[in-house]
């Protein structure tokens, strides 16, 4: 019995001493081939993105399909507009700006109120964020994408009443039509402020006041530097869905210009 252990440890100690030769030789006959590489020469060429440009027959019937019933969904009427919208419209605001606030607000504070129980004071947003304008006619899909064609979502941003009077004296500097919603500005002649009013009551600077905005705005876009680490809720909720959710449920989309951000008569 102890004899056949013995041979059968010297057996086991054989074929490990060989498997271990084994994988010796072949790390030592990858080292000895391993090449040097080492780079000589970078050639590069222009393409121009323009119309000599031809597709690919095969790509175009690939995905011909998928554009057909695209289409179909982007060109589906959702709302009617019986009056063009521009951002360059007027000066101070602007109808489409004032479309675009209503719907942040409209369709941000449910959500915003289900999950904090509070509700939206004002809304800020900026004109630039306006890509395209509104012709009058059918409002579809593609409208939402060609105004905002941007994945900007709505956040709800807790300011106090100094930093709102920061975003006041930003907006009256400024004199830019940027969409504003909860919030009254009347100006003098000479640009200086005449009447500040947040949902017909006057600033309070005790207060703290919910304000819903964009991801790149809080973030500091436009210079928008009040929002800097304030307290922030988000509601996961992009600003072109909320645009396609209001559109679907409104027949007909009655913005106009007003006094909300204006001269004094």
């Amino acid at each position: 019995m102890k004899k056949y252990r013995l041979e059968n440890w010297k057996r086991t100690w054989s074929y490990s001493a060989f498997a271990k030769a084994a994988v010796l030789a072949t790390i030592l006959l990858v080292s000895c081939n391993k090449k040097e590489y080492q780079l000589k020469k970078i050639v590069g060429s222009k393409t121009a993105i323009d119309s000599s440009l031809t597709s690919a027959q095969e790509i175009e019937d690939y995905i011909a399909p998928f554009k057909k019933s695209l289409d179909v969904q982007m060109n589906e009427q959702l709302s009617y507009n019986p009056v063009s919208m521009n951002k360059s419209d007027y000066k101070l605001n602007t109808p489409i700006g004032n479309m675009m606030a209503a719907i942040v607000k409209t369709q941000g504070e449910p959500v915003y109120k289900s999950r904090t129980g509070k509700t939206i004071d004002i809304v800020l947003l900026n004109n630039g964020g306006i890509r395209a304008g509104m012709p009058a006619g059918p409002v579809t899909m593609r409208s939402a994408y060609e105004i905002m064609p941007f994945d900007n979502e709505i956040v709800i941003a807790q300011l106090t009443g100094d930093q709102v009077n920061e975003l006041i004296n930003y907006l009256i500097e400024r004199k830019s039509a940027h969409p504003i919603d909860g919030l009254q500005i009347l100006l003098h002649e000479d640009g200086t402020a005449a009447s500040v009013l947040i949902n017909n009551q006057p600033l309070d600077r005790d207060n703290v006041y919910n304000v819903a905005t964009n991801d790149y705005l809080y973030n500091g876009g436009d210079n928008m530097s009040f929002f800097k680490d304030t307290p922030l809720t988000t509601i996961d909720y992009k600003i072109r869905n909320a645009m396609i959710d209001y559109f679907k449920k409104v027949d007909t989309l009655k913005f106009k210009r007003d006094n909300r951000f204006d001269y004094v008569n």
